[in-house]
C-alpha cells in the first residue's frame, strides 16, 4: 500500500515519523508533499527512500491512501484542484475536526474518513479518533484501522462529540502540559527547589501516573483516594485546588467549542453544506 501525506507540519510530520519508526510503513512506500518543499526535504535526510512531490496531484495519483494534513480552510481548494485524481479505488483520510466526512464526500468519489491523531501517537501511544464516510469500503476501514493501531488506540466517535473528543485526545496534551508547567512554577516560587529538579520530578511523576492507568492498577477516582489521606497534606492541596480552580475546565470547553463553531461556519461557506 502506497501512503501519501500532504502537509508535513506538526501533525503530518508526527504521523510520518510514527509510521516509519514503528515499521508500519517502509520509507519506499511513503509519498510526501508540502507547500514548502524544504520542510519535506528535512525528513528525507532521515528517511532517504521516501518520495517527495512538488504537486499534490501527482502524489495523489501515485498513492493508494492520502492523508490530508493541511489547514482546514486549505482542504477545499486542495480537493477541488485535484478532484479527478481521487479515483474510486483510493481513500482520503482527513485529520482535521472542522471538516466533516460528508463535506469531503461531496467533492470526491473515493472512500473517505476522518482520523484525528494526537501528539502522543509520536510515542506510539494515545488515541486516534475515527469517523467513516457513507461510501467508505470495509476494506479501507480495516486497512486504516490496522495502520493506526500500530501507533495508537483507534476509537470510533460520533459526529456530535467530535470537538470534545478532540479536545481531550488531541488538545489535551497541551492543556495538561500547561498545567504541569504552572505546577512546577508554583513549586519553584514557593519553595527552595530549582526548576530543573522540579521538572524532572514532575515529568517522572506523570510517566508513573500514566503507567498506573495503563496497567489498570487504579481508576482515576481510586488513585486520588489512595494518595489523598483524609486530614493529610495531600487533602490540604486538593482543598486549595477546589477553592481556586472554579469554572476553569468549563470555560476551557466553552472556549474551544466557540472557536469550533466559528471554524464550522467558514468551512460551510466553502463546501455549501
Amino acid at each position: 500500500m502506497k501512503v501519501g501525506i500532504v502537509g508535513t507540519g506538526n501533525m503530518g510530520g508526527i504521523l510520518m515519523e510514527a509510521f516509519l519508526e514503528s515499521g508500519a510503513i517502509s520509507p519506499s512506500d511513503l509519498n510526501v508533499a508540502n507547500r514548502t518543499r524544504a520542510k519535506a526535504e528535512k525528513f528525507k535526510k532521515k528517511f532517504q527512500d521516501i518520495t517527495i512531490y512538488n504537486e499534490p496531484a501527482n502524489l495523489i495519483k501515485d498513492s493508494d491512501v492520502i492523508f490530508i494534513c493541511v489547514k482546514p480552510l486549505d482542504i477545499y481548494d486542495l480537493l477541488k484542484s485535484s478532484q479527478s485524481c481521487f479515483t474510486q479505488d483510493k481513500c482520503i483520510v482527513s485529520i482535521t475536526s472542522p471538516i466533516s466526512v460528508e463535506q469531503i464526500e461531496s467533492l470526491v468519489d473515493c472512500s473517505c474518513m476522518r482520523v484525528i491523531p494526537s501528539i502522543t501517537n509520536r510515542a506510539l501511544s494515545g488515541v486516534s479518533l475515527f469517523s467513516y464516510g457513507s461510501r467508505c469500503t470495509k476494506e479501507w476501514q480495516d486497512a486504516i484501522w490496522k495502520l493506526l493501531s500500530t501507533i495508537s488506540t483507534p476509537v470510533i466517535i460520533n459526529e456530535n462529540i467530535t470537538r470534545v473528543s478532540s479536545d481531550i485526545v488531541s488538545c489535551g496534551p497541551a492543556f495538561f502540559t500547561y498545567l504541569t508547567r504552572k505546577f512546577i512554577q508554583g513549586a519553584v516560587s514557593e519553595t527552595e527547589i530549582d526548576e530543573s529538579t522540579a521538572t524532572i520530578l514532575a515529568s517522572e511523576m506523570l510517566i508513573g501516573l500514566g503507567e498506573l492507568l495503563k496497567k489498570e492498577i487504579y481508576t482515576l477516582a481510586a488513585l486520588q483516594e489512595k494518595v489523598c489521606v483524609k486530614g493529610g497534606i495531600t487533602g490540604e492541596g486538593i482543598s486549595a485546588m477546589e477553592a481556586n480552580l472554579g469554572e476553569l475546565f468549563h470555560e476551557l470547553f466553552r472556549a474551544t467549542h466557540k472557536k469550533f463553531e466559528e471554524d464550522l461556519e467558514e468551512t460551510k461557506k466553502q463546501f455549501g453544506l
